[in-house]
Parts: C-alpha cells; sequence; structure tokens
C-alpha cells in the first residue's frame, strides 16, 4: 500500500488572508505599519518562526513574547477566510477509497492546522499521520518530517512509489530527500525555485490521474 503527504497552506487551503491579518494583528499590535498580502506570503512555507522574524523584524518585543501574540491571533483567525480547494474533498474521497495512505507534512504551526483540519472534516483521512511545527521535528526540507508522518501511518515504510504533494521548493526538496516522487501544485502560492518535481499540477483532482500508476 502507497503513501501520499499533503502540505496544507497553498495545496489543501488557500490560507493567504487569515495569515497576513494575523500577522498585521500582531504589527498593529506594536503600533507598526502593516505589510500588503503579498509581503506577508512571501515569507510563508519555512515555519512560523521565520514568518516573525521576516515579517516583523523590527519588533521592540522578545521573541518569545513575539511568537505567543502572533499564535493567540492566529489561533483565533486561523479559520475565519480561508478556503479549501476545489477537488480537495472528492480527491481525498477517491484515494482513500483506492487503498492509499493520507498524511499531512507541514511547517504550520499544529495548533492551527488541528483547527484546520477539524473544521473542514479533515480529520477522517490523516487521522494520526500529521506532521506539523512545534512537533519538536525538522522542518521540511528536512525528510525527518516526512519519515515522522510515514511512521504515524502505522509504520508505513517509504518507498519510490510515495508521493509529497505540496506547492513550494521545501515541499519537492523534502521529496527529493525522502526518495519519494513531488507533485507541484501550480495552484498554490508557493515559490519552486530551483527545486525539482515529478509532475505538476494545475488543479488538485489531476492528482488522481498521476497516482492511478502507482495503485
Amino acid at each position: 500500500m502507497n503513501a501520499v503527504f499533503f502540505d496544507v497552506d497553498g495545496t489543501l487551503f488557500d490560507t493567504r488572508a487569515d495569515l497576513a491579518e494575523a500577522v498585521n494583528h500582531t504589527r498593529r499590535d506594536l503600533h507598526l505599519p502593516e505589510l500588503t498580502q503579498d509581503e506577508v506570503i512571501a515569507n510563508v512555507g519555512q515555519g512560523s518562526h521565520y514568518l516573525m522574524e521576516h515579517c516583523i523584524p523590527e519588533s521592540p518585543m522578545p521573541f518569545d513574547e513575539l511568537w505567543t501574540s502572533y499564535s493567540a491571533h492566529y489561533a483565533e483567525h486561523c479559520c475565519e477566510r480561508l478556503t479549501m480547494y476545489p477537488g480537495v474533498l472528492s480527491t481525498l474521497t477517491e484515494l482513500r477509497d483506492r487503498g492509499w495512505k493520507l498524511g499531512v507534512n507541514t511547517n504550520k504551526p499544529n495548533f492551527a492546522v488541528k483547527q484546520i483540519l477539524e473544521r473542514f472534516g479533515l480529520v477522517r483521512f490523516f487521522g494520526n499521520a500529521v506532521v506539523a511545527g512545534g512537533d519538536g521535528i525538522a522542518l521540511k526540507p528536512d525528510p525527518q518530517s516526512i519519515r515522522e508522518c510515514a511512521a504515524r501511518m502505522g509504520g508505513h515504510r517509504l518507498s519510490s512509489h510515495d508521493w509529497m504533494v505540496g506547492d513550494a521548493w521545501n515541499d519537492m526538496q523534502c521529496a527529493s530527500n525522502a526518495g519519494v516522487k513531488g507533485a507541484f501544485c501550480t495552484f498554490g502560492f508557493g515559490s519552486l525555485k530551483e527545486s525539482r518535481f515529478t509532475v505538476k499540477i494545475n488543479r488538485f483532482d489531476e492528482l488522481l490521474r498521476h497516482l492511478k500508476a502507482e495503485d
């Protein structure tokens, strides 16, 4: 039985509005001018500590306090304006019915991932196979994250028939580092940079066609 691992931001969900609002709420608390959504999103994908360091570098607040402030804002508002990408629910359902093991491998903070998956009813697809920021595991592109996610599937052993699906360079680099295939989501908002991928998908449900050969 093969497995497929999914990023969250820019892959399962369009989370840009809520991420930008949480950052700007924190900046307003510090009496700092707001950033544009594009300025915030340019720093998404490498974990929330990276996001804070690059979106609020002028903070007079110690980093631990800054992180606590941002986390509180995002925990309160992370499900307000995000949208699930078209085809996600039907694709996950078909993959599950075809016998694929499904997991989430994201650098997004675990408290937000938990809320979002529960809010949209996706927990049933992933169970315990969710690895996120704050779990004490090296973030993508480190392959430890995907290996841990596989272990949470009941001891799944990674193979070249498994897939990592994401919209950013660190997703594709993680796939390469772990020896699995990479499906790059062109509809997301991450940056590919120089990373390599196996396939590009322009819609989420295109994934079904590429994974069919692995059934």
